[in-house]
């Protein structure tokens, strides 16, 4: 008989925190399970997958390539586990529905928080699990099942998904107040690759947005500092580290009011769409449903 019937959730969870802290003595104390309980726990695992999961240093363990494979499944199968037991507690205490979400951050600045709480207004009984991630990560993790409806940007490939226009935004120049680009009401973003750029980290679809509009334009930006936020790149331009490219609605008040400003982009890709998109339509929950077509229906024509 197969040795999956031998797999253990609570020596999964032992087994994460082994391979985090290095340690067997230490996982021991983190647990609050004694050291020999832990080794047992190990010896299990490994026992049942019939593979030598750790290599034992004078100073602590190390993974083998086997023991790297198990903490990918392990972390996937306890997320899993605690997602369903989330779950069933909401649906316990009267939660009638649960949809998962991803989307990309200009999104989540811009629009959700309205959009997402107008929702919940109307549908109380509903669950929505949101998670800010790369627009990349989204389209897969729309594909694998492992988000219900995801929200990306108009530059990332999402074949076989179906999808909707979600909201329409506009990209704008942030320069300090005295930056020599500040002078300009609006500019063409071939203009501004003589300036150092303060940029979102790699894999962000806005980031691959401006490379490949340089590009286009035998040009190279030149990225002097990424960072994970909106509010990272506002920082830094206030210090005189950078300009940078964001969407105009994520330019607040206050932004603007602490020494910068906004510059218009004449190029026609500064108009973006956001999509919104699911594997299957016809596959998605009544909830899941009802808040795709909400969320379509944000849409300004």
């Amino acid at each position: 008989m197969s040795s999956y019937f031998h797999y253990d959730l609570q020596s999964l969870r032992i087994f994460i925190v082994v391979a985090e802290v290095g340690s067997l003595t230490k996982a021991s104390e983190r647990t609050n399970i004694t050291l020999g309980a832990v080794s047992k726990r190990i010896a299990d695992l490994e026992r049942s997958t019939g593979c030598a999961l750790l290599l034992r240093q004078p100073r602590g363990v190390e993974l083998t390539a086997a023991g790297k494979g198990l903490l990918a499944h392990a972390r996937q199968v306890v997320e899993r586990v605690n997602r369903m037991a989330n779950e069933m507690s909401d649906y316990a205490t009267g939660v009638r529905g649960h949809v998962r979400m991803w989307a990309n951050t200009s999104a989540v600045v811009q629009f959700l928080p309205r959009d997402v709480r107008t929702f919940l207004t109307d549908n109380p009984s509903v669950k929505i699990s949101l998670e800010e991630r790369l627009s990349g990560d989204i389209v897969a993790a729309v594909r694998s099942g492992d988000a219900d409806i995801g929200i990306f940007a108009d530059n990332v490939p999402a074949p076989d998904i179906e999808k909707a226009v979600y909201r329409r935004d506009k990209l704008v120049l942030l320069v300090p107040n005295d930056h020599p680009l500040a002078a300009h009401e609006g500019i063409s973003f071939v203009d501004t690759l003589n300036f150092e750029y303060v940029g979102l980290n790699e894999g962000s679809s806005l980031l691959a947005r401006l490379l490949a509009a340089a590009f286009s334009a035998e040009r190279t930006l030149k990225v002097r500092i990424q960072v994970s936020s909106f509010d990272g790149i506002c920082r830094m331009i206030e210090q005189g580290l950078g300009i940078g490219v964001l969407p105009e609605a994520a330019v607040r008040n206050e932004i603007l009011a602490a020494g910068l400003h906004q510059v218009r982009l004449f190029d026609e890709w500064a108009d973006r769409t956001l999509f919104i998109g699911t594997r299957s339509l016809d596959a998605l929950s009544p909830e899941a449903s009802r808040l795709f077509k909400f969320m379509t229906d944000r849409n300004d024509p």
